[in-house]
């Protein structure tokens, strides 16, 4: 378990480009004091929760195979997901937007292993195995709610993000991963904090990441369902903060009903949210879902989805109305004077496909540096090159070994020995390829002899521009992989003693084998080791709930109540942590 990668067959399914994200979760390195996080997270959550959360929650944690007693090993939720038609994999904190979005679309649950830090207990920006184990798994046994986390996945992957996205990306892994490290500097933490917020007030237009996320946020994160009068909690966000999931049913926490409007609301990870959206159930998500994609490019295509390829500088793919599949780095187009894409250009690697398969001997090796291409009508033509029968083709020169050359309606020329012509299914044309050709437009040579065998994309019209390939084996690396790495935390001999402490502790109460000398004698070594470690306290007292030890007990409490004194921000968690028992 600590060394292997937990499988099932979703996960044996996975494209390359999403299994480079997948990490061992080395369960031996949950610390005693992490075992003890969790507990109090989860038995604080189950206590709360079963009043405000949706009646999925508390069916799914058994459904998941989520105890409250000790952190999931990605093993056991294997197993018990597979039976709902899931999986789940460990990963490195947060990962490229486009890449968690297309693991969901797998019915992948994407977990960030690492676990919040005591001082963390009540939220972190930083995604940990709380927020996605508990928060996110137990839903997903809904059946309505795991198809619409399904069918975002997909929306969502094909979702093109800009170079804004991507910076914001960077700088908020950056953020988490400091808040998260013992040994960040208060300095450092500030200024990525001030990165995120810099980046976050940028007026800069809303790309589809941008939405999607946000719908992504007040949802799957975020979301109420139920009414604005007696909302329950469905997003992971919540279910997973122990401070946010009161802080949420609170009325200043406005309650307001969910729409496509959410896609323009913006949200900061570092502050609770001042308002929250409510479906009225599962059903209706997806018809926003729905809603919502019949605005993106992958639906419109055109002059506009081009454009935000373009502005992403990622790798993305546009179908022509042929059924012709281009994926690279989209540099540059040419339009007419009623926008209509007339040409187009990627730099790289650059794969041509059909219907989502790559096109035999036309993948990223025949077209190494790119791929440009005129689309449109012929001009003097009545008919569209992708209308043209067998005979329509001969007459106007169109067949294999005759120079041809032709203009479009845009005024670009094509000059060239026809050599071949690639047909879909369904016989109709969609690429011919030229030798010894020129491609010019105005005074401007496109494309010269000297480049090579010329590629023509046969279609009038771009009718679907997204993110990512048409085929996903096209590319090895679709995703850039960060820089940024999480910090492991190095352990001084204080903080080994401490969990030395914290196993003692857990292990008495496991074998419920309890020795009021040996507490006793531990109780004196945290008064003067570790003064202000109240979670420790907190499992001391449990155990002796049972036990004649009046004395020691009302020790406990007092050293508790001088804590909550000279640490008032936690005296609610003690004050929790004791209603628990």
């Amino acid at each position: 378990m600590d060394t292997k990668i937990e499988t099932n067959p979703l996960i044996d399914r996975l494209p390359p480009h999403l299994k480079q994200f997948i990490k061992p979760q080395n369960y031996k390195d949950y610390s005693p004091i992490n075992q003890a996080v969790w507990r109090y997270v989860m038995r604080k959550n189950v206590s709360y929760l079963s009043t405000i959360a949706h009646e999925s929650y508390l069916n799914g944690l058994e459904k998941t195979g989520i105890s409250i007693d000790n952190v999931p090993s990605m093993y056991g939720m294997n197993r018990i997901l597979k039976n709902i038609g899931w999986a789940a994999v460990a990963v490195d904190g947060f990962i490229p937007p486009n890449a968690f979005m297309e693991f969901q679309a797998y019915k992948i649950l994407v977990i960030a292993s690492d676990i919040r830090q005591l001082e963390n207990i009540e939220y972190t920006p930083a995604p940990d195995i709380i927020h996605e184990s508990a928060g996110h798994a137990p839903i997903i046994a809904n059946p309505d709610y795991a198809e619409y986390l399904r069918r975002f996945g997909e929306v969502g992957a094909k979702a093109i993000l800009s170079s804004h996205d991507n910076d914001m990306y960077e700088a908020v892994r950056r953020l988490s991963i400091l808040k998260e490290a013992t040994n960040s500097s208060e300095r450092e933490i500030q200024e990525a904090e001030d990165l995120v917020h810099e980046l976050q007030n940028k007026k800069v237009p809303l790309s589809e990441m941008a939405k999607i996320r946000n719908l992504h946020w007040w949802t799957v994160e975020y979301g109420l369902i139920g009414t604005i009068e007696n909302p329950k909690i469905y997003g992971a966000g919540l279910l997973s903060s122990i401070g946010e999931s009161k802080w949420c049913m609170r009325d200043e926490v406005e309650k307001i009903p969910y729409s496509l409007d959410a896609a323009e609301q913006e949200f900061d990870i570092t502050k609770p949210q001042p308002q929250l959206y409510v479906t009225p159930d599962f059903a209706y998500l997806m018809e926003v879902l729905d809603e919502f994609s019949n605005t993106m490019a992958l639906r419109k295509g055109g002059f506009r989805g081009l454009q935000k390829l373009i502005d992403s500088q990622k790798i993305g793919s546009i179908e022509l109305n042929t059924g012709l599949q281009i994926s690279g780095v989209f540099t540059d187009m040419i339009t007419d004077e009623d926008n209509r894409v007339v040409y187009f250009k990627t730099e790289g690697p650059t794969a041509l496909a059909n219907r989502e398969k790559e096109l035999i001997g036309l993948g990223t090796e025949a077209n190494p540096d790119g791929f440009s291409s005129p689309i449109g009508k012929l001009k003097g033509i009545n008919l569209a090159i992708e209308d043209m029968g067998p005979r329509d083709l001969k007459a106007y020169n169109f067949y294999d070994g005759k120079r041809i050359s032709f203009e479009y309606e845009s005024g670009i020329i094509v000059e060239g020995l026809n050599t071949t012509g690639i047909r879909n299914l369904f016989g109709k044309l969609i690429l011919i390829e030229f030798e010894d050709c020129t491609v010019s437009y105005k005074d401007e040579i496109l494309f010269s002899p000297n480049d090579g065998i010329f590629r023509l994309a046969v279609g009038s019209s771009i009718v679907s521009a997204y993110a990512g390939a048409a085929d996903f084996r096209s590319f090895n690396n679709l995703y850039h992989v960060s820089s940024t790495e999480t910090i492991k935390q190095e352990k001084n001999s204080k903080t080994i003693e401490l969990e030395s402490l914290y196993a003692f502790v857990r292990d008495m109460r496991d074998s419920n084998k309890i020795d009021i000398l040996k507490l006793r004698a531990m109780f004196d070594d945290l008064k003067v080791n570790h003064p202000l470690e109240w979670l420790i306290i907190l499992e001391i007292l449990e155990i002796l709930q049972e036990q004649n030890s009046k004395e020691l007990h009302a020790e406990l409490l007092e050293h508790l109540k001088n804590i909550q004194l000279q640490k008032p921000k936690i005296a609610h968690l003690i004050e929790d942590g004791l209603a628990l028992f």
